[in-house]
């Protein structure tokens, strides 16, 4: 069956903003034949992050006076989707290519040091718990053990979280060979992220690779002026409306044949039909807000207009609203797809379970929609959300 109109639209601008395209198609070909890999040893391995190198996914947010792109937001969050298509684990880790926009927070010396070899840098984090850091001389003293450090085993730099400044948490950034990767991602969905605990015994940290995640940015340029948060939340939210697009093909794919009961085929049944449409709606007009909310603040930021709290507050309601309204299609493909969805080694069974654990993320939690109807109605939001 031919991929929908809707999925051929999801598509278009990809290619524009990709150097290879070609090279890009080919990079999304092997993450789908290696996903099972990923699943199977917890993590995406470094052979696969240096693929992602190669089509520019970790130089998208290094700035462009250290021979990054700098890539406007709707173009990575693009190619974020696209990824995610292929393998929802693939696309989270992948997400971390907008990293460059934390670390701009850095001091500029900090960044030309941690740039001067290649703009292709993968950071990966693990903030939370904060602990607390001892104050020494010149820096601070770090113990602790941290969790959800999604993509570490791939990661040129980790950060972890010492303490917070204004309510925002402060980070301190480490070379891998100074952080030990706890081995503990066990879990029902994007197992292949590797989002595994990193520990830290008796490290001193200069205050220079240290950060304020969401600090302003000291480097003068578009994408750093893009609020770093809310841009956090996208980068992950958009990984639902890869996993959504794949789990209607699917469906698409299995409406030709009957089922093992002898019922007419998917496509001649009219609730499959009507669920299609409906699902089909959902996700285009989620992502329709989500792309449409990020163009109008880049725009903005272009025309040199500051960001102000409402335009930020409507990125993330869009990123929460585009990671529920993905994970409720991926519901609705699972629950047309009958028996045959249930076998462990179906696809709809791995777009299900990434799906439901991209809605548990701190970022897209529900309750976050208590921050956008505060902004709404002009009472201030729960703090940290703007």
């Amino acid at each position: 069956m031919l991929r929908s109109a809707v999925a051929q639209q999801a598509s278009i601008g990809v290619d524009e903003q990709v150097v290879d395209s070609q090279a890009f198609a080919q990079v999304l070909d092997e993450v789908r034949q290696r996903r099972n890999e990923f699943d199977s040893v917890s993590h995406v391995p470094r052979d696969m992050i240096e693929r992602f190198k190669q089509v520019g996914i970790y130089r998208a947010a290094t700035p462009k006076c250290f021979g990054g792109d700098a890539l406007a937001p709707a173009k990575f969050l693009q190619m974020i989707e696209r990824i995610s298509e292929a393998d929802g684990s693939a696309g989270w880790v992948a997400s971390f290519g907008s990293a460059g926009v934390y670390l701009a927070a850095l001091p500029p010396e900090t960044l030309a040091e941690i740039y001067a070899d290649s703009p292709d840098l993968v950071f990966a984090g693990g903030l939370f718990p904060l602990q607390p850091a001892e104050a020494v001389e010149g820096g601070w003293q770090v113990n602790g053990t941290w969790k959800f450090a999604s993509g570490c085993k791939g990661a040129d730099l980790l950060g972890v979280g010492i303490g917070a400044a204004g309510g925002k948490p402060r980070t301190a950034v480490f070379r891998p060979d100074q952080v030990e990767i706890v081995e503990n991602w066990d879990v029902v969905g994007l197992k292949g992220t590797g989002s595994h605990d990193l520990r830290v015994t008796d490290k001193r940290i200069d205050e220079r690779w240290t950060f304020i995640r969401g600090g302003a940015a000291t480097i003068d340029e578009p994408l750093f002026r893009y609020p770093s948060i809310a841009y956090a939340a996208q980068v992950l939210a958009v990984v639902n409306l890869g996993l959504a697009r794949a789990a209607l093909d699917e469906v698409s794919r299995m409406a030709g044949g009957g089922g093992i009961t002898g019922a007419p085929k998917m496509a001649d049944r009219a609730y499959v039909r009507i669920e299609i449409a409906k699902a089909e709606a959902r996700l285009a007009a989620a992502r329709g807000f989500f792309y449409n909310a990020t163009e109008q603040v880049w725009d903005s930021i272009l025309k040199g207009n500051p960001v102000t709290p409402e335009q930020t507050s409507l990125l993330r309601l869009s990123a929460i609203h585009v990671s529920q309204a993905g994970a409720a299609v991926v519901q609705s493909a699972y629950s047309l797809a009958g028996t045959t969805a249930i076998y462990l080694r179906h696809p709809l069974q791995r777009y299900l379970r990434d799906s439901m654990v991209v809605t548990q993320h701190a970022f897209l939690s529900e309750g976050l929609y208590d921050g956008a109807g505060s902004v709404f109605l002009g009472v201030p939001p729960f703090p940290g959300y703007i």
